[in-house]
């Protein structure tokens, strides 16, 4: 360990000029990362972590100022080069080559106009001067490598014909197309299934390993962190809080802000008890309060009360797309996105649904929304068969079944205040006697999910992520509903806002007492909130029954196979589980 580090970041602090004022996103923070070893930056959404990764490559916007230290980059055994110093063209050279960056999101990485094979291509020839047919021949081998099926046709497809999985592959192949000696991973499994995330966590480490390069990890999660990190740097509001061994900080963490971020996390928790959230363990910044106590939930599971009462009962659904069409444009081959599915719900209860992305658990969802159109099958709902229904027939049991959507971003109108999003919805199903008696019910519904009147007035870009899957919520529950689907609505926010969201959720649950369809990929976060759990796989239901015989005594490979991926699942001991 006396090798020079290959990066050394010391003393660092960056601050931004912005509309609303001045403000520290880094403050003063060192780490080194060593050749062959993954380091871990991990903290909330606005922690500085992803600063941090973009002040390594200079990719700061103009309104950042690197107001103090220095950023070494050594991978040749000369002197190290000081990367915040060093002149623009010494900087390009090092971007893409020599230190290369998976970002977050790769459908907006990505070009969606241009292949991917060209995408790949394309930087090889810029940074190695390969011909045409060099450059193709490596990518088509960087596909291989990277474990894409069919390489050779991947090289010709689009960005959007492709998975969340397959997509984040290609911007793998396209990082260590040149060899780099460090490798940046910004969030590259978030959203991503539990067992595609696994899929991606091994390849990234087996590429690690094969290369030999030093790798920054970023993320929120700790439970990634324990599965491939050898290092981990903790960040809380631009500063550096905790660093160390993996082991070390995963067995015994000293911050209490490390604590809650281990604590936030539902496979630590037995289902009924309220979820510890990060306000819980620091009073304010840097002071820890040692006084948590986790609140008990009384739940009653109605799956098994002999009071159940049958809500919804779906009977043999099926949700076709054609996939394939003859000349005169009638289908001869389908997608059987569902196919086949019966079950029933209970009044009260909450049915997880979980699967990986593609198994049809937001089409059916959707189809019992009426959102998606229906090949065959019944929805019955408090009796009545919604898939006979037209559209004017629906709109009036629109106001008790009510969806939660995965993107909060992309359901909201970006033009739009948020208040009036809300009250637009009172005023179409004719909800109060007028304008200020529509407004005075939004400002407290936006109270309720834990936001303030003032917001009324503001737009959906001016709120972070959780606090607009707040703003979905709000809405939703505006028409006061009694069957609720939850779309993924926790799957791309931080451990900490999901256990904020998470625990919403079941105080308005009991407060309201609607019905639940919550879908999502992630088995510790269904078996949390759920009373039953359905596993579907490849359009068809692989098993149905009480959430703790599932998550424990699961009968299907496949539900193994998801309890298995869950991050940290194999390293950690928590309730009701055993260490394997």
């Amino acid at each position: 360990m006396n090798e020079a580090p290959l990066l050394s970041v010391r003393n660092l602090t960056v601050r931004f000029n912005t509309e609303e004022g001045i403000f520290d996103a880094l403050r003063d923070i060192s780490f080194d990362v060593r050749k062959g070893e993954i380091t871990a930056i991990v903290g909330e959404s606005g922690s500085g972590k992803s600063v941090t990764a973009l002040s390594v490559l200079k990719l700061l916007p103009a309104a950042a100022q690197y107001l103090s230290g220095a950023i070494l980059f050594n991978d040749s055994g000369d002197a190290p080069v000081d990367i915040l110093s060093a002149g623009y063209g010494v900087v390009r050279k090092l971007r893409g080559s020599r230190i290369s960056m998976i970002f977050q999101e790769p459908m907006t990485s990505l070009n969606p106009l241009v292949q991917c094979g060209e995408q790949v291509m394309e930087a090889i020839r810029l940074h190695e001067g390969r011909s045409n047919r060099d450059a193709r021949e490596k990518t088509l081998e960087l596909f291989r490598r990277v474990e894409l099926p069919d390489p050779a046709n991947m090289l010709e497809r689009y960005p959007h014909q492709l998975s969340g999985g397959q997509k984040q592959r290609v911007m793998i192949a396209m990082a260590i197309s040149c060899g780099p000696s460090l490798l940046i991973a910004d969030e590259p499994t978030t959203a991503l299934d539990v067992t595609v995330q696994k899929h991606i966590l091994s390849l990234i480490k087996e590429l690690q390993l094969q290369l030999q390069m030093g790798v920054i990890f970023i993320t929120h999660d700790l439970g990634l962190v324990s599965e491939v990190a050898d290092q981990v740097v903790v960040m809380y509001k631009g500063k550096i809080v905790e660093q160390g061994a993996t082991k070390k900080i995963i067995a015994d963490p000293a911050h209490p802000y490390t604590k809650a971020l281990l604590a936030c996390r539902p496979i630590l928790h037995t289902p009924g008890t309220r979820l510890p959230m990060v306000s819980d363990f620091m009073e304010d910044e840097g002071t820890g309060n040692s006084n948590v106590v986790l609140k008990p939930i009384v739940k009653k599971d109605p799956a098994i009360t002999s009071e159940k009462r049958t809500v919804l009962e779906v009977k043999n659904l099926r949700v076709w797309f054609p996939s394939k069409k003859n000349m005169l444009g009638k289908p001869i081959s389908f997608n059987k996105a569902v196919d086949g599915v019966s079950f029933e719900m209970y009044h009260g209860e909450t049915l997880g649904l979980v699967g990986e992305s593609g198994c049809g658990k937001t089409t059916l969802g959707r189809a019992i929304l009426r959102l998606a159109d229906i090949h065959e099958g019944q929805i019955l709902y408090k009796g009545r068969d919604l898939a006979g229904l037209g559209r004017q027939e629906m709109k009036p049991l629109r106001k008790e079944i009510q969806i939660i959507f995965q993107d909060p971003y992309s359901s909201l109108n970006p033009r739009m205040p948020i208040g009036i999003a809300i009250k637009e919805t009172l005023e179409v199903y004719g909800f109060g006697k007028n304008h200020k008696e529509q407004e005075e019910k939004t400002v407290h519904l936006l109270e309720k999910v834990g936001l303030k009147g003032e917001h009324f007035n503001r737009y959906p870009h001016e709120f972070s992520g959780g606090q607009r899957q707040r703003i979905g919520i709000a809405r939703a529950l505006a028409l006061d509903p009694a069957f609720m689907v939850c779309d993924e609505s926790v799957s791309a926010l931080d451990v900490s806002v999901q256990a904020q969201v998470l625990n919403l959720l079941d105080d308005l649950k009991k407060e309201y007492g609607f019905t639940t369809l919550f879908i999502s990929h992630d088995l510790s976060v269904v078996h949390h909130v759920s009373d039953r759990i359905m596993v579907m796989n490849k359009g068809k239901i692989e098993e149905i029954g009480l959430a703790s015989e599932i998550y424990h005594n699961p009968s299907s490979p496949y539900t193994q196979r998801l309890i298995s991926a869950i991050p940290g699942a194999s390293s950690m001991v928590y309730p009701g589980r055993e260490r394997e």
